[in-house]
């Protein structure tokens, strides 16, 4: 031995250098594992935290910001018409005495003024306004004549600066038009829609009679002059005392209505033969009817009444396809009677007055109270907001406009719009519905994500249907019975399953496996009775062999020996399908279903859906469950055989609950993963947002969703941050099931640790 002091201390020199080395080498390996681990829940916060950060602003009111106040432009007091531009700029009036005058809406400077009509002693005695959106007022006359008249607002840039240039237009000219009234009658009431096409007036007589007169004008072919047909025609009336007039923005379809709350409702689509459709009481206990405005489009009608309650109502076709119309919804934000409604011009909100002074904001379909206000300690005589729904106007009582900021970005959400059963404008009944674009300016935005939750969880449910018995038999086999030579060979080759781009799979689905699963429907039902019959016949023709055959079928690799019994199943199986739907189902399974139980068929379902990500589903579950059984200690399989439990015993009385742990997390990982699949479900479904637990039927998901409409969705809209929402609701769902999945593994594991 070599006790050399000088090669002792070399030695314990370079172990101690090792020895530090490795310390670093550790220090370094945890802090970096600490680092990433901690990288990762940071990132998982900051995840959920800009998904809320995206969301919240859905969560706020509207609200509202006081601007300026100044003495009413006009020199009459008494205004019949007031509205405001779309940058609000621009304030227009109209006069009880006919004067029409446009202002700053922010110092009340009058930029134009002048009296409509022809002559000075032209006296108005009616004014009314329709949609919003095409601003056509109309003036009657006490001669029983009227002119309609539009605001219009020229915009130019000069030197990069928007200028505003208000004009007052006649759209059907500047000659009065004959409402068909003879001199002995004198109209109190007026209503109008008018477009380019054609125009409806309705005039309400001092002895009750109501005059329909439609105009149609065209451009002359050889002149810019117009060429006017005018029809009137009386719409009839019984004992019926007519206080409101409306009609529709679609010039279809005509509402009168009574101070006692009463509502007669017409069909004008032939403007010669009026049609009453339905006649409704709107007010109770004795209320009186105070208000009657259209909803934007023109399909609900909003009604107010002394109480201080507001009600919508729109026609409801029933199962004979006759039309009446239903009470909906109702607001009670006032104690006293409401005096003015005023719908916003694109969206399904309105505003809405009474005679304290008190302004409220609504929204019809997300059935909220956005608030309420007191502008002034007058009562508010007229109220305007603008296109944009930015901002309003209010005259009050003492001859004062008042100019507010309005706030009210995300009007349409509310718990109920989307979790919640909503009765939509054109609908029979209440329902979920998602349906967030359409071609139509007056179109309702449906944003339930009910059905869209329900699609997820269905397509969940059928993939984890499918893939939970394969996965989990198929990894007790390969880990307990199988060789260890073909458990190197079967394991690698399902975990490579999931290297599969899911897009190849989706694509597979929708093009390849949807129509033939819709041309062998009978053949695919059969297959899942003939490939288990099968392997019970084939283990029965095994153990019948002869011993000198039997010693071929070796034990572990009956699995390679079934591949050929499962290949000749499916083929016998798809081969019977279209006799046996010949002779039992006439010619077709999905038909006959159809005919038979009103089951519909589509051929992107749920099946093949189901079938595609349980497919895409089966190595996550697998090489998990599979590790999971493998682990199980010799011992414990040892110790159960040699208590004379047979080996089937053994897998259900030690092997599964002991490595019931690992088969959980698996089963929770995949329904992780299910629950977020996006490609497949893109691909292999109709993406109809329907709720159906119809197997045949298709669906949309909520990660389908998010990846088809957020392209096409504005930034910060109502529609972009529902969408995170939706994103937010799947976050939440898979934090929530690996969390329970954890505690749930945490607890089996200790429960089952002493075995």
């Amino acid at each position: 031995m070599n006790n050399d002091p000088a090669e002792l201390g070399t030695k314990l020199e370079l172990e101690n250098r090792y020895r530090r080395w490795r310390t670093i080498k550790d220090r370094v390996f945890g802090a970096t594992m600490a680092i990433g681990g901690v990288s990762v829940i940071i990132t998982i916060v900051m995840i959920f935290f800009y998904l809320f950060y995206v969301v919240f602003p859905m969560l706020g009111s509207a609200t509202v910001e006081p601007g300026a106040s100044y003495n009413l432009p006009s020199k009459d007091s008494e205004i019949a018409h007031l509205s405001l531009d779309e940058y609000s700029e621009v304030g227009f009036t109209i006069s009880r005495t006919g004067t029409s005058t446009f202002f700053d809406a922010q110092t009340g400077e009058v930029l134009e003024s002048r009296r409509i009509g022809s002559t000075e002693d032209q006296r108005v005695v009616a004014i009314g306004s329709g949609d919003p959106i095409h601003r056509s007022v109309v003036l009657a006359f006490e001669n029983n004549t009227a002119i309609i008249v539009r605001p219009n607002y020229a915009i130019s840039y000069p030197n990069d600066k928007r200028k505003i240039t208000p004009s007052l237009d006649h759209p059907l000219g500047l000659s009065p038009i004959n409402l068909g009234l003879d001199n002995s009658q004198r109209i109190t009431q007026i209503a109008v829609q008018s477009n380019s096409d054609e125009t409806t007036i309705v005039s309400l007589t001092t002895a009750n009679d109501v005059i329909l007169t439609h105009v149609t004008a065209e451009e002359s072919f050889l002149s810019d002059e117009l060429e006017m047909s005018v029809s009137h025609t009386t719409v009839p009336q019984s004992d019926f005392k007519v206080s409101k007039l409306l009609i529709d923005v679609e010039q279809r379809e005509l509402y009168l209505a009574s101070s006692t709350g009463q509502i007669n409702y017409f069909n004008i689509i032939n403007k010669s033969a009026p049609k009453l459709l339905d006649e409704v009481k709107t007010a109770t206990n004795d209320n009186r009817l105070t208000a009657l405005k259209s909803l934007s489009g023109g399909i609900s009608i909003l009604v107010g009444d002394s109480s201080g309650t507001i009600s919508q109502w729109f026609p409801v076709r029933d199962d004979d396809n006759d039309y009446s119309l239903r009470e909906v919804r109702r607001f009670s934000a006032f104690k006293t009677a409401v005096q003015n409604i005023v719908p916003e011009h694109y969206r399904k909100g309105f505003l809405a007055t009474d005679t304290d002074g008190n302004v409220g904001l609504f929204h019809t379909t997300a059935g909220r109270e956005l608030l309420t206000e007191k502008f002034a300690s007058d009562a508010v005589q007229r109220l305007a907001i603008s296109p944009r729904a930015d901002a309003l106007l209010a005259l009050t009582a003492d001859s004062k406009v008042h100019k507010w900021a309005l706030h009210n970005e995300h009007p349409e959400v509310s718990w109920k719009s989307i979790w919640g059963k909503v009765w939509y404008e054109s609908r029979a009944t209440p329902e979920y519905i998602w349906q967030s674009s359409s071609a139509s300016s007056d179109f309702e935005p449906k944003f339930s994500l009910t059905p869209l939750t329900f699609g997820t969880l269905k397509a969940s449910f059928y993939a984890m249907l499918f893939a939970i018995p394969l996965a989990i038999l198929g990894a007790v086999y390969t880990a307990y019975f199988m060789t260890p030579r073909m458990r190197n060979i079967v394991k690698p080759s399902v975990e490579i399953m999931a290297a599969l781009p899911t897009v190849i799979l989706g694509f597979l689905a929708g093009l390849w496996l949807a129509p033939l699963i819709e041309q062998n429907l009978a053949g695919v039902f059969l297959s899942f009775v003939a490939i288990p019959l099968s392997f019970v016949v084939a283990a029965g023709v095994v153990e019948n062999l002869p011993i000198g055959l039997r010693r071929y079928c070796r034990d572990g690799w009956e699995a390679a020996l079934l591949i050929p019994i499962v290949c000749l199943g499916v083929w016998a199986s798809l081969a019977l399908s279209q006799p046996i739907e010949t002779a039992f189902f006439g010619g077709s399974l999905p038909q006959w279903l159809s005919q038979e139980f009103g089951i519909s068929y589509d051929q992107r379902n749920s099946l093949v859906v189901g079938m595609a990500i349980g497919f895409a589903v089966i190595p996550t579950i697998f090489s998990i469950s599979e590790d999971a059984v493998f682990g199980v200690p010799r011992h414990l399989t040892s110790g159960s055989l040699a208590l004379g439990a047979t080996p089937w015993q053994t897998v259900i009385g030690v092997v599964l609950l002991t490595a019931s742990p690992g088969i959980f997390s698996a089963v929770m990982i995949g329904l992780g993963r299910a629950v977020g699949e996006t490609m497949i479900v893109l691909m292999a479904t109709g993406n109809t947002p329907i709720m159906d637990i119809n197997i045949f039927q298709g669906f949309r998901a909520l990660s389908a969703n998010i990846a088809v409409e957020m392209p096409e969705s504005e930034v910060n809209s109502t529609h972009f941050r529902v969408l995170f929402l939706a994103a937010l609701v799947l976050f939440l769902v898979t934090f929530l099931v690996n969390t329970v999945a954890e505690i749930v593994r945490q607890r089996l594991r200790v429960k089952y640790s002493n075995l």
